[in-house]
């Protein structure tokens, strides 16, 4: 991944979009997006789409998700401090100490997720999960009065990290699930679009809103795409450190490729068709058993309408939903290429009716 690749990512993660508070992440990703496309639009939940245009059908349908999880201000007590309830699936294990930004009218706001000391927490409490309901996060503020001038009932927050760079490949930050799938659609638009001439179908890539509350903007966004092929970029569960059950969950493992799930929420054709492409483009392929409904944009997509041939390609992540996400970069490029090969395949004599 060369430079400027990369500080796009870092900035598209960089940049605050709790569920329902997308547009700072949004219009990074239109900005990228625009100059390689044939046009770039949004609709009214708040999803980005870049099209390049092909014949007509099939139409491809790329998702990923830029929302992450977050806090919202909930009530602003005499002294100044801000309660607050999560927005998507917070770890209340996780949340008192960290420092967030709190982005208000006024402009982002540091603050830090309080409760009592150790000292001072009755035995009971010491064993047990703080209750997000008695944390508050402090701005520093001296009253309430000094606080509602820079903060409002609603107002989003999230935690005060940024990407960086680990050892080798890997890089931590909070929101890569799934701001790296949305990172992978903008990527394979850029590429694909260079090899226009080549393509046999029009590409929807689409960066989709809400997914943490309910898959919402791949609800509404397949619906008006009306796609005849959709493809969900999202993370997966990596079970390559302490603690994490194979048994239960499969093997996943951090840097050995993008990983391809199998189940109910799988047209098969398109499964067959991503793995024959990994084979020629030498880009080794990870599998994940998926029983029932994935939980991610895929099911949204292949219950539009009357059904779309869904597939799901997903980046191996450790510690998802903490501010200390992990992946490899090696991974992400992988899936990018693979997607850019795989949509160069297809065109209009392709099926996807299961046999």
């Amino acid at each position: 991944m060369d430079d400027a690749v990369f500080e796009f990512f870092k900035a598209l993660t960089d940049q605050p979009s709790p569920s329902g508070y997308e547009q700072p992440a949004q219009r990074v990703w239109r900005d990228y997006v625009a100059p390689h496309v044939d046009r770039v639009e949004t609709d009214v939940m708040g999803s980005s789409w870049g099209v390049v245009e092909g014949p007509e059908r099939p139409r491809v349908m790329l998702a990923g998700h830029v929302d992450e999880i977050g806090l919202m201000v909930r009530y602003i007590d005499d002294d100044g401090f801000l309660f607050f309830a999560p927005i998507g699936g917070v770890d209340a294990h996780l949340l008192p100490g960290q420092r967030v930004t709190v982005h208000g009218a006024a402009g982002p706001l540091l603050g830090v997720i309080g409760r009592k000391p150790i000292h001072l927490l009755e035995t009971d409490e010491r064993t047990k999960v703080s209750k997000v309901k008695d944390l508050f996060i402090d701005i520093g503020a001296a009253d309430r009065e000094a606080a509602e001038k820079l903060v409002s009932i609603g107002d989003p927050a999230t935690f005060a990290v940024e990407m960086q760079r680990l050892q080798g490949d890997r890089i931590a930050s909070r929101g890569l699930d799934d701001k790296m799938g949305s990172f992978v659609v903008a990527e394979t638009l850029r590429r694909v679009a260079a090899h226009k001439a080549e393509l046999n179908c029009t590409v929807y890539g689409v960066s989709t809103v809400q997914e943490e509350i309910g898959l919402r903007g791949a609800h509404t966004s397949a619906f008006g795409i009306a796609p005849d092929v959709g493809i969900c970029v999202e993370v997966t569960f990596a079970t390559d450190h302490p603690g994490a059950d194979k048994k239960a969950i499969g093997d996943v493992r951090v840097g050995k490729g993008p990983t391809l799930s199998r189940g109910a929420n799988i047209n098969p054709r398109v499964f067959a068709l991503l793995q024959e492409t990994a084979r020629e483009q030498g880009i080794d392929l990870q599998y994940e058993a998926a029983p029932r409904a994935t939980g991610t944009d895929a099911n949204a997509m292949q219950l539009s309408r009357g059904g779309v041939a869904t597939a799901l390609v997903e980046i191996p992540l450790r510690y998802m939903h903490t501010p200390g996400e992990v992946l490899s970069l090696t991974d992400v490029e992988q899936a990018v290429q693979l997607l850019v090969a795989f949509l160069l395949k297809i065109g209009p004599d392709s099926s996807w009716i299961p046999q």
